[in-house]
């Protein structure tokens, strides 16, 4: 990956694509799982989002053999995709970036008007 490409996040862009080119094989319930899984992630991605694509590529891994192996989308993912989702970038409590934005806003008013550090 050039300077370019990273300043620019056309390699993301290139490796979602592929992604979604290899969910188009999937069943149609898995394909729509995998809608649901990428708009779960994102929320729990770093500000470019680069940290997701091991796991994103992960998740799509597991739905391929799933797929292949003829189990059913609740069979694997169960009936929570969010918590899946969840359970897939940490711990069940995984903060979104907009409770690590929110606590930031607090602590930096915080400490503004009351003098904490």
């Amino acid at each position: 990956m050039n300077f370019f490409e990273k300043v620019t996040g056309s390699d993301m862009t290139k490796q979602m694509k592929g992604f979604d080119a290899r969910a188009k094989g999937l069943p149609a319930d898995y394909q729509a799982a995998w809608e649901e899984i990428k708009s779960n992630l994102w929320l729990h991605g770093d500000f470019t989002g680069r940290n997701l694509m091991p796991i994103m590529d992960s998740a799509l891994e597991l739905l391929e053999v799933t797929a292949a192996d003829g189990q059913r989308v609740e069979e694997v993912l169960g009936d929570d995709i969010k918590g899946f989702c969840a359970a897939l970038v940490g711990d069940e409590g995984a903060k979104s970036y907009r409770d690590k934005w929110r606590e930031q806003l607090n602590r930096n008013v915080a400490r503004k008007l009351g003098g904490l550090k």
